[in-house]
């Protein structure tokens, strides 16, 4: 029985190879190629994102003080704007009150990022802006140097 089995599989790699005798790339129209490399050449057009400030600081704060800040953008691209998410680095800051409706080129919009205070020293953190740019994600930063809250004399 093992000896038909072995048999049957050398037969069928034998046949497997006998049969491929023409090869693969003389399969490939030429027009294929020549429509995918003209359409792989358009420049796609982005919508690309300007903000009035990449970062912002808030300078000295005491601790556990929250403080908030807006970033503006706008639509320097010539496709609409969509801005799928905005994420922060940390649960200390938030993100919010950004539109989820495509921003025609040209307009303008914002979103808020609320920062609870909370840290030692000088504190950093990112904000993660997640669109249909070329990049796909860009990201705005807050920063704060966070004073210790002063302890009671007694």
């Amino acid at each position: 029985m093992k000896k038909l089995v072995l048999g049957l599989a050398a037969l069928t790699v034998i046949f497997t190879f006998s049969s491929c005798k023409e090869d693969a790339s003389n399969k490939v129209k030429t027009e294929n190629v020549t429509k995918a490399a003209a359409r792989d050449a358009v420049n796609i057009d982005y919508a690309e994102i300007t903000f009035d400030k990449k970062e912002h600081d808030f300078g000295t704060i005491s601790e556990g003080t929250p403080v908030s800040t807006t970033f503006s953008y706008t639509n320097t691209g010539k496709s609409p704007l969509v801005i799928s998410n905005i994420k922060a680095s940390c649960g200390c800051t938030v993100p919010s009150n950004w539109s989820k409706e495509p921003l025609s080129p040209g307009e303008s919009s914002q979103f808020t990022v609320d920062f609870n205070g909370k840290g030692a020293n000088k504190v950093s953190k990112s904000v993660t802006v997640t669109a249909n740019t070329k990049r796909g994600t860009e990201i705005v930063k807050i920063s704060a140097f966070i004073a210790p809250k002063p302890t009671p004399a007694g």
